[in-house]
C-alpha cells in the first residue's frame, strides 16, 4: 500500500495586492512575458492580458523578470538592468493597478524588488539559498518558492520553512517540472498535492514545465504544445494559481523563445481551465 499524505494543516490563504491565493478563492493567473524586453511591449502586453483575464472573471498577477541571470549562454539576453525593468514594472503597477511578480537572485536585490513588486520570487535552480529566501521573506512581500527542477516535492518544506521562520506567512510553492534525464522536463502531479501538504497555495508553471534545459545547444529549447494539456491535468488535480509566460511573439522572445504560450492563445487557455475550475472547485 502506498503511503497516505498526512492530513493537510489549515491552508493559509495569501493576499497579494487586491488579489486573493488560496483558501477557496478562484483560480488566479499568474501570467506576462519572461522579461522585461521594453516599457512599449510590456505595457502592450499587460493590457491585452487584462481584457482576457476580465473577459473570464480570473484575478492576475503580472510577471516579468526585471533580470535573468540564469540563462544557459553568457550571450543570452538578461535584461535590461534593474533600475529599469523595475521603473518599467512599477509603471504597470500604476497604470493598470495589477499586482506584480519578479524574480530575484541575490539577497541584495531583495529590498529594491520589495518597493514594486508584490511577490518576490526565488527561481528554481537558486531553491536551496537559505539566505536569499529569508531576506525575501524579511521583505514582507509574499514569496513564491519554485522548486528545483532537482528536488523532490516533500524537499520543499524545508525552503518554506525557512521563509516561514521570518514570521512571514505569505508564501506561495510552484511545481515546474523535473529534471528527467538530459534537455528534458516531466512533471509529476503527485507533487502538487504533496506540497499542497504544507499548507500554502501551489501554483502550477505550465510554460517552464515544457522547457528542454540546454536542448538547443546554447539555448534551451521547449514544446509549446504540452502547455495547455499540462495546464489544464494541473488544475484538474488543484492548484490555487496558474503561472503562464506569454509573448506576443514567442518566436522573437529575447528568453524562452520555445516555451512561452502565444498571446492570442491565452483567451482559449482561460477557456478551458475555468472550466475545469469551476467542476473541480464548485
Amino acid at each position: 500500500m502506498p503511503k497516505a499524505l498526512n492530513p493537510a494543516p489549515r491552508m493559509h490563504s495569501v493576499r497579494v495586492g487586491n488579489v486573493t491565493i488560496g483558501g477557496g478563492a478562484p483560480l488566479v493567473l499568474i501570467a506576462g512575458p519572461c522579461v522585461v524586453e521594453s516599457e512599449k511591449l510590456i505595457l502592450w502586453t499587460v493590457e491585452k492580458i487584462l481584457k482576457v483575464c476580465e473577459k473570464h472573471q480570473t484575478p492576475l498577477i503580472f510577471k516579468s523578470s526585471y533580470k535573468k541571470a540564469n540563462r544557459t549562454s553568457l550571450r543570452s539576453f538578461t535584461g535590461l538592468g534593474m533600475k529599469k525593468g523595475l521603473a518599467i514594472l512599477k509603471k504597470v503597477k500604476k497604470e493598470f493597478n495589477v499586482p506584480i511578480l519578479t524574480d530575484i537572485h541575490t539577497e541584495e536585490e531583495a529590498k529594491p524588488a520589495a518597493e514594486v513588486a508584490d511577490v518576490l520570487q526565488i527561481p528554481a535552480f537558486l531553491s536551496r539559498q537559505t539566505d536569499l529566501i529569508v531576506a525575501a521573506a524579511k521583505t514582507g512581500r509574499a514569496v513564491n518558492l519554485k522548486k528545483g527542477q532537482f528536488l523532490a516535492p516533500e524537499d520543499m518544506r524545508t525552503a518554506v520553512e525557512k521563509a516561514a521562520s521570518t514570521g512571514n506567512k505569505k508564501i506561495l510553492v510552484t511545481e515546474r517540472g523535473t529534471s528527467f534525464g538530459y534537455h528534458n522536463l516531466v512533471v509529476d502531479f503527485r507533487s502538487l498535492l504533496i506540497m499542497r501538504s504544507f499548507g500554502y497555495p501551489v501554483v502550477f508553471d505550465a510554460t517552464h514545465s515544457v522547457q528542454l534545459p540546454g536542448g538547443n545547444s546554447n539555448t534551451s529549447g521547449g514544446q509549446p504544445q504540452f502547455i495547455i494539456p499540462l495546464a489544464k491535468a494541473a488544475v484538474a488535480v488543484g492548484v490555487d494559481a496558474l503561472f503562464v509566460e506569454t509573448h506576443p511573439n514567442p518566436s522573437r522572445a529575447l528568453s524562452d523563445a520555445d516555451c512561452q504560450l502565444p498571446l492570442s492563445q491565452l483567451d482559449s487557455l482561460l477557456n478551458q481551465i475555468t472550466e475545469i475550475s469551476a467542476f473541480t472547485n464548485p
